[in-house]
């Protein structure tokens, strides 16, 4: 198990225009070959927009990019018509395929603090899709079969165990809260990237919520 610190995240963005970002791999500007994706995760960020901004409107593709909202609203648009309000609890997801563009803006008056992940599709190309789960319950799976990956969201009380999904890649993200993992203890952003995971178990520490990526395809682990 590989354990990567909140500190340790590229920071990015553009404090000026009121965007911060806290990116966990290689990302624009930042560079690092020995850290440019852990299964089929190429991307996991830390996006914080004051009130008014956010993102223009730039292309993604050969992307599955699923969102989660900590806190505030985000609105989303992109060029396949879609236009959503994405809140605390939904699971938003955008399959870039062959291409896409898309907006996300801060169009509320507090601040937004969102997750965004980024997976590598099996194979490239195909139609954009969009869609949106509201409030998705605690230990619901959401599959992502274009990336072999499956996203649990696990929200634990104080001293609550878990069973840990297992499988060939296990990424988990830490939301809010502190949690042990296997006898690690992690804290808000941290990360834990584990290969081959079978029988792990995970308890909160104070109330939690995580965001754990199962993934069982074929795919790279640098």
């Amino acid at each position: 198990m590989d354990v990567r610190r909140a500190a340790e995240r590229y920071p990015g963005g553009d404090p000026a225009t009121g965007i911060e970002s806290f990116h966990a791999f290689s990302f624009g500007p930042h560079y690092d070959p020995d850290n440019l994706r852990f299964g089929a995760v190429i991307a996991c960020n830390e996006e914080r927009l004051g009130p008014g901004a956010g993102f223009e409107e730039h292309p993604h593709s050969h992307t599955e990019i699923v969102t989660w909202v900590v806190e505030g609203e985000l609105t989303h648009r992109d060029s396949t018509g879609h236009e959503t309000t994405v809140r605390a609890g939904d699971v938003q997801r955008l399959s870039s395929a062959a291409g896409v563009r898309h907006v996300e803006r801060n169009d509320g008056e507090i601040p937004l603090t969102f997750v965004q992940m980024w997976l590598a599709p099996l194979e490239p190309g195909g139609e954009p899709s969009y869609d949106i789960v509201r409030g998705i319950a605690d230990s619901t799976p959401y599959a992502v079969p274009e990336a072999a990956a499956m996203l649990h969201v696990r929200r634990l009380a104080v001293g609550e165990r878990t069973a840990v999904p297992d499988g060939r890649h296990l990424y988990v993200h830490v939301v809010r809260g502190e949690v042990h993992l296997n006898g690690e203890h992690l804290h808000p952003g941290d990360a834990a990237r584990v290969t081959n995971a079978e029988g792990l178990d995970m308890v909160g520490l104070t109330a939690a919520e995580l965001l754990i990526w199962e993934m069982q395809g074929p795919t790279g682990s640098c």
